[in-house]
């Protein structure tokens, strides 16, 4: 039977200063025996060298005794299989790591076993051995227990002949290890490595024939939206936590409830930063942090949003740098889900217009509509996008993100070659037959796939006044009114869009290059990121902001029967 390792009272425990662990059915006898293994262990890079009794707090003891009080006496098997602990920088988290690991080797009765800590760089991976040798060079009773290779980074139990192994995250080193214990240290970073999910399923893999084995991720949170495998993770640790799934991850966040998060004046108040530093008054201080925020505040948006990320475990939705678009500091305040779908522009929206921007074979595919509200004059705006699967191993790099707003529905990675521009097309026809759509704006560079697509569809060439259908957008600085157009309709509040993965992501990732008096937003400047759906908003803008006039009175528009088919 599995346990309830929710935390229901979780946001009331970090107010006041309790641990994360709930009440449960541990094995007293062996969890205890696991603290007091761990609190003998000596920090060796410390002044006076004190046990880790003296340099931790019960924040990181509950847990151990919780994984290691977890296991059944008679069956040994292990209730909490892992352990996913989100703790903030300067809280010891990679020494602490490196002692529960020292820890599980000691308690180890199985002969031969592998054990595994990994990290995503070798200096973390160093800093983790260093910590564990130390602990062992300090204490004559285990250095007549361990046999420590130097060379190898492994510490040997000279009675089991149990291993435990320290290096850096390699997807290759690892595909086909069958360890008994398994810590990933930071899987914020681990988690944008080509094939690290897939390293983790074999780790999981590998671990099932032992019914002690355990895995644990100790991690700070991203200084990006959290993408791949952590991301995976931290949602379902979340769930678990909340009690809104079942499973046997004991779940350790320390971070602020979600109201908080969203409120600067909240997480950016002193007062409230104990309830995300476990480890204050002994590795850490309030009174550090604070030295360290004001430097931060002061250098800029971009510099306090990662030192938040960081140090306070702050989720960061949009990406902010210091040659970020000025759009982006007002694109999360104007989020409208609910209004910004394509049905509600339809039902909303008295005329509507179309971007249309990239579609190479490494690029996205980026559609956008944005149209006029009818009852108010606000703007309104869907994106999509869509992506052929070999953009997955041409931006490795972005694989994991790519993948993440696929799942989330944002974004359609196709079969085959031209079912992208097929699929765009019937979306901009549900405009057109809506009686709805004054014109599309493309990039006019390699469009051409998708001007055959919307021909095929039945998209007709000129209006009824004998206007193009389907208009160039120049691009480069020709762009730079229309850039500033939809940041002063941000700004103003006009300007609404559906507040998807997809564009957060695109706007964090576009970057603003100076032209004497204009400003350029490139796919250049921008790199392997995304921003094709941003240019696409682009496009839309520069005709929507040309103010076409209505398409048609409302009985017309409430008559047709596409507009009824979304009322």
């Amino acid at each position: 039977m599995t346990w309830d390792l929710s935390c229901p009272d979780w946001e009331d425990r970090l107010r006041t200063g309790r641990p994360l662990v709930p009440d449960l059915p541990l094995n007293q006898a062996e969890g205890d025996r696991a603290v007091a293994v761990l609190n003998k262990l000596r920090l060796a890079d410390v002044p006076g060298t004190p046990t880790l009794a003296d340099a931790t707090g019960d924040w990181f003891r509950d847990p151990t005794r919780a994984l290691f009080g977890s296991l059944d006496p008679i069956t040994q098997a292990r209730r909490i299989r892992e352990l996913f602990l989100l703790v903030p920088k300067k809280n010891s988290k990679t020494t602490n790591g490196a002692l529960l690991m020292l820890t599980a080797l000691l308690l180890n009765r199985r002969p031969h076993a592998s054990m595994i800590m990994t990290a995503p760089v070798q200096d973390v991976a160093t800093l983790a051995f260093d910590a564990a040798h130390g602990a062992i060079e300090l204490d004559p009773v285990l250095q007549k227990k361990l046999h420590v290779r130097e060379h190898l980074k492994k510490i040997v139990h000279r009675e089991t002949k149990a291993e435990l192994e320290i290096m850096s995250f390699d997807p290759s080193a690892l595909t086909g290890q069958k360890p008994v214990a398994v810590l990933i240290d930071e899987l914020h970073v681990v988690a944008k490595m080509s094939k690290a999910a897939s390293a983790i399923r074999q780790l999981r893999g590998g671990m099932l024939p032992f019914p002690e084995a355990f895995m644990a991720f100790i991690t700070t949170q991203s200084e990006e939206a959290p993408v791949g495998v952590f991301k995976a993770e931290l949602m379902k640790a979340r769930a678990i936590r909340d009690g809104r799934q079942r499973g046997a991850m004991l779940p350790v966040l320390y971070e602020f409830p979600p109201a908080m998060q969203k409120d600067p004046s909240q997480w950016q108040n002193p007062a409230n930063w104990p309830m995300v530093t476990p480890n204050n008054g002994k590795s850490i201080t309030v009174a550090r942090l604070q030295e360290e925020f004001e430097t931060a505040r002061n250098t800029g948006e971009e510099e306090l949003r990662a030192w938040a990320s960081q140090h306070l475990n702050v989720e960061i939705g949009l990406a902010l740098r210091s040659d970020s678009w000025a759009g982006a500091e007002q694109w999360e305040n104007q989020a409208a889900p609910k209004r910004c779908t394509l049905p509600a522009l339809l039902r909303r929206c008295e005329v509507i217009d179309v971007g249309v921007d990239g579609g190479g074979l490494d690029d996205l595919l980026g559609l956008a509509a944005v149209g006029r509200c009818r009852e108010t004059g606000d703007w309104l705006a869907w994106c999509k996008a869509w992506a052929h699967p070999i953009v997955l191993e041409r931006r490795k790099s972005e694989a994991a993100k790519l993948l993440d707003l696929a799942a989330a529905g944002d974004l359609v990675i196709v079969d085959a070659i031209g079912d992208d521009v097929e699929e765009l097309a019937q979306d901009v026809l549900k405009i057109y037959e809506a009686g709805l759509l004054d014109k599309i704006g493309v990039d006019p560079s390699g469009i051409g796939a998708v001007l055959d697509a919307l021909s095929a569809a039945g998209i007709p060439e000129k209006n009824a006044k004998g206007e193009d259908m389907i208009v160039g957008i120049t691009q480069g600085y020709k762009l730079n009114g229309t850039i500033k157009t939809a940041e002063r309709k941000l700004a103003e509040g006009t300007l609404w869009h559906g507040g998807t993965d997809l564009m957060n992501w695109c706007v964090g990732n576009a970057k603003v290059e100076q032209r004497g008096n204009a400003i350029l937003i490139t796919k250049q400047a921008s790199g392997t990121a995304k921003i094709d759906p941003l240019m696409a908003l682009f496009n839309a803008v520069a005709l929507l902001s040309l103010n076409p006039e209505s398409m048609g009175g409302l009985d017309d528009w409430l008559s047709n029967p596409i507009v009824a088919g979304h009322a």
